[in-house]
């Protein structure tokens, strides 16, 4: 659903490729500054990079920004509000593209189990409510793309797992779904792990082929411990 070829910006980004297909699930992880945010902006069109995107198909400079809209929901890793709109204004931007909101709204709000602040300022929000929010608005969108940069964070536990839980139900309706993560035994739980240092692509695939011991060690420089749970410690 999504193919990018050879992308390159200054050192962030350096001959990375890859492929997301319908029906998705890809966790992103690297250590900070790796360039797993870089990346998410370049694929959502947010950010200019040499190299190729393609989303389902078609070359992303054919793509019309309303067009961009119906097809992608992109959250950032700390997504603000410089306006008191009520909440479910906010999530309301996301059908836009559209031109109503209506029941998507709705749905994508009790998802993130945000009705009961429908009408609270989003400048009033907790940091973890506000990125329920912005959340919903990608949900809203009905996009078959979405791209979600560390969406568990600030979460209390109940609310990360609901995420995540989400984001394994997009993908079962067929959505290709990018997510960038800190928590390495989070990423054991997806279908594919993309592992990024210094801006290259240290590898892609399984989880079990990806999360390994030496890699983990090489990527994060810590040590790794595979047994029922995976156990990290300091070398």
């Amino acid at each position: 659903m999504i193919r990018a070829e050879k992308l390159n910006l200054g050192t962030r980004l350096l001959d990375v490729s890859l492929h997301l297909p319908k029906g998705s699930l890809t966790a992103m992880v690297g250590p900070n500054g790796a360039g797993k945010s870089t990346l998410l902006l370049v694929l959502a069109g947010l950010l200019k990079a040499e190299g190729s995107i393609a989303w389902m198909g078609e070359d992303l400079n054919h793509i019309s920004f309303p067009e961009r809209g119906r097809r992608l929901a992109w959250v950032g890793q700390d997504p603000t509000a410089d306006f008191a709109f009520p909440v479910r204004d906010v999530v309301a931007q996301g059908r836009h593209a559209f031109g109503d909101d209506g029941e998507f709204v709705d749905t994508a709000m009790e998802a993130l189990d945000i009705a009961h602040l429908a009408g609270r300022p989003v400048t009033r929000l907790s940091g973890g409510e506000r990125r329920r929010t912005f959340l919903a608005r990608a949900l809203a969108t009905d996009a078959q793309i979405q791209l979600w940069d560390e969406p568990t964070a600030n979460l209390d536990v109940r609310h990360g797992l609901d995420v995540l839980r989400l984001a394994a139900k997009l993908r079962d309706e067929g959505r290709a779904v990018l997510i960038s993560l800190h928590d390495l035994r989070a990423a054991l739980c997806f279908d594919h792990v993309l592992m990024l240092d210094r801006g290259r692509v240290a590898a892609c695939g399984r989880p079990d082929a990806v999360l390994t011991p030496d890699l983990i060690q090489q990527v994060f420089g810590v040590r790794a411990r595979m047994g029922q749970e995976m156990i990290l410690e300091l070398p």
